[in-house]
């Protein structure tokens, strides 16, 4: 279940209501076939069994070229998979020059799916002072953080015909991104899609092609079905075994990302355990409950519709966990075992605000913002050659 969508098993006939079918998106509910209705069956494997990727072509019949912003965990995956499943051409920029000159080292990034078969895929990474490229659609992927600086550095090279995509954690990414692409060249997702830096040029991923899920919605809420862009970025990402399903509330589709994050990312970094670790203990279903309804709330109070309900959002939180990624370490830990700033003050401490705005108060989320801060710092008490 994706915030109250329902995700395919291989096998599944694809006829019930808003199920994923095999490499498509979903059709009934809130999602729909983008692409002429019509379903879409492959069964794929990563890496490609055949050595070559699976290639869809945009309407004009040339395939779509895209530049990463972030080459972490996640934007590694994004861009290896369009690259190695979809066929695009991907370029990458980064501002970690660790990691940069280390795939420069080596010829490209290790990657690894669930610890097993490490491999090198060869990836072109750059500085954003020495790129010239020119993609059809920049896929964004950094902390919170490290946004602004990052884009005033890519400021140079966006140019009007080009189109941003961003599924980054937290809240306040879009509005940035807001003050150098028109609202209607944005489009958002939230992907429930693990991955993990084991160091510079070294990446793994969590959770097989069909344990990987987004929705993908347009900034300005408009619709596919008017926009060859958006079309191609679906028919891309689907090659690319991310699996979208096409939302239409924006807003909704962002905060009910947040919600799923303030529990797992947050939880398990305070206590520096797995998603499936999580999942085990008694006490895992209930207090996701707490946190979910507590943010329900906030965001009721703030006119906001999540997709989905609270008993989905459980479900959901509890699935991931326990069955789709039980061993992921979320992005937050992974800052945390770094002695970097985390991102809990874009998820539960955006949460807490939301609700003291609205006067329906989260004085679980705010406890466990200042939690977390606090479990920072003790990090770097305990181990301070990291800092």
């Amino acid at each position: 279940v994706v915030h109250g969508q329902a995700v395919h098993r291989v096998g599944d006939a694809g006829h019930h209501h808003g199920l994923l079918l095999s490499g498509g998106v979903a059709l009934g509910g809130v999602g729909r076939d983008v692409a002429a209705a019509r379903p879409v069956h492959c069964e794929l494997s990563w890496p490609p069994a055949s050595g070559r990727p699976l290639t869809w072509h945009a309407e004009d019949g040339r395939r779509m070229r895209y530049t990463v912003i972030g080459a972490g965990g996640m934007g590694i995956q994004f861009g290896v998979l369009l690259q190695e499943m979809a066929g695009c051409d991907v370029d990458f920029i980064d501002g970690w020059s660790e990691n940069i000159e280390a795939i420069r080292a080596q010829n490209g990034a290790y990657v690894s799916q669930d610890g097993q078969d490490r491999h090198l895929v060869p990836i072109d990474v750059y500085y954003p002072e020495e790129y010239t490229g020119d993609p059809d659609v920049w896929i964004v992927f950094v902390k919170q953080h490290q946004l602004a600086g990052l884009l005033e550095r890519c400021a140079p090279l966006f140019r009007s015909h080009q189109a941003v995509f961003s599924a980054m954690n937290g809240h306040g990414h879009f509005e940035r991104l807001n003050g150098y692409f028109p609202a209607d060249r944005i489009y958002g997702g939230t992907a429930l899609i693990g991955a993990y830096v084991y160091g510079p040029g070294d990446f793994n991923f969590t959770g097989d092609a069909h344990a990987k899920a987004m929705n993908l919605c347009a900034y300005d809420g408009h619709t596919p079905e008017s926009d060859p862009v958006e079309r191609a970025i679906v028919e891309d990402f689907r090659a690319a075994t991310l699996n979208p399903t096409v939302v239409e509330d924006f807003e909704g589709m962002c905060v009910a990302k947040i919600v799923f994050n303030s529990v797992l990312n947050t939880l398990c970094t305070m206590y520096r355990i797995r998603f499936g670790e999580f999942a085990a203990h008694p006490s895992a279903a209930t207090l996701t409950e707490r946190l979910v309804d507590e943010a329900y709330s906030a965001a009721e109070a703030a006119g906001i519709t999540l997709l989905g309900t609270r008993e989905s959002e459980v479900d959901t939180i509890m699935r991931t966990a326990a069955v789709a990624h039980p061993k992921h370490y979320p992005s937050m830990y992974q800052d945390l075992t770094r002695c970097r700033p985390t991102e809990v003050d874009y998820i539960n401490g955006y949460l807490a605000q939301l609700g003291r705005e609205h006067g329906s108060t989260c004085p679980l989320h705010e406890f466990l913002t200042d939690e977390v801060h606090l479990a920072e710092h003790a990090y770097a008490i305990h181990h301070p050659e990291t800092i």
